[in-house]
């Protein structure tokens, strides 16, 4: 079974907060591990803006693990549904649906994900 974390679970690991250790063994399989480029967007923009350019650049290294779910014509169009049907933001559609087109598990601390199958949350 292929694995996604979305945005906050990678920012979570990466700073060290108290849910890091949930994410360290997805993480760590590699082999079973998608990083949508959204994430990378969310990522880098997010710890960019709290720690500077080079940290930015150090954490989407380790992002780097995974391989890259480029968003394509059909991942976008289910998201833009997505985002209509639960009225959920661009970046948190795209996530979803590039996780429900990979037939991942999608590890979360986003509470607009708690519900959906397929989705492990973990509150903040």
């Amino acid at each position: 079974m292929l694995n996604l974390i979305d945005s906050s679970g990678w920012v979570e690991y990466l700073t060290k907060g108290k849910n890091g250790p949930v994410y360290f063994p997805i993480i760590q399989d590699t082999a079973n591990l998608i990083v949508p480029t959204i994430v990378i967007y969310e990522v880098f923009k997010r710890v960019a803006s709290q720690f500077g350019i080079e940290t930015a650049l150090e954490a989407t290294g380790v992002l780097s693990s995974g391989k890259e779910a480029v968003i394509d014509r059909t991942i976008a169009i289910d998201a833009a549904k997505i985002s209509l049907d639960f009225k959920l933001a661009m970046a948190d559609s795209l996530i979803l649906a590039t996780a429900q087109a990979y037939d991942a598990i999608l590890w979360t601390q986003d509470a607009h994900f708690k519900d959906f199958p397929g989705v492990r949350y973990f509150e903040k």
